[in-house]
């Protein structure tokens, strides 16, 4: 539009400005995304491993207070009420500051077994994103017997309540 010899542009953003701001946009998505999700699983593995810690040191106390570690079928809830396992009055929890056994960040419960099959005493693993034993990645295992084994090749086989490990 002209007004009095002088060329004035009506208000507003070019269908090829918004273009070149979308491309720009898509770009950055298909950049970044990944790399933020991948951080996000990370972090999962990450919480699943203090958990499994935080796990360990309350059975340690409960060792310390009853002289034993809780059956499978006691399991983990005996680390915030007292089981009938025959611990008697020498149980001095609740071994856990919060008043429930909090599933793993995948939302599924972790898996105690006692006496274990890699740690005597016990073992406890969550079986990852995809809730089966075994796996790579964000769908590998987590147990308190993980730390160096995946890098010598270890497997682990997932069975009725139970997990076994093979050389692969």
């Amino acid at each position: 539009m002209k007004i009095r010899g002088k060329s004035v542009r009506a208000g507003g953003f070019t269908l090829v400005e918004l273009m070149v701001v979308i491309a720009i946009i898509g770009f950055l998505a298909v950049v970044i995304l990944p790399q933020f999700v991948k951080q996000i699983g990370k972090g999962q593995r990450a919480a699943a491993q203090v958990q499994i810690r935080s796990f360990e040191d309350a059975l340690e106390m409960y060792y310390a207070d009853v002289h034993a570690y809780p059956s499978s079928e006691q399991g983990l809830q005996t680390l915030i009420s007292p089981g009938s396992g025959g611990e008697g009055g020498s149980w001095n929890g609740p071994y856990l500051k919060k008043n429930f056994i909090p599933n793993d960040p995948w939302k599924r419960p972790y898996v105690y077994i006692s006496p274990g099959a890699h740690n005597p005493d016990f073992d406890i693993v969550s079986y990852g994103k995809d809730g089966v034993a075994g796996g790579t990645g964000d769908n590998a295992d987590i147990a308190n017997w993980e730390e160096g084994e995946a890098a010598r090749g270890w497997e682990v086989q997932q069975a009725p309540g139970y997990s076994e490990r093979r050389k692969l």
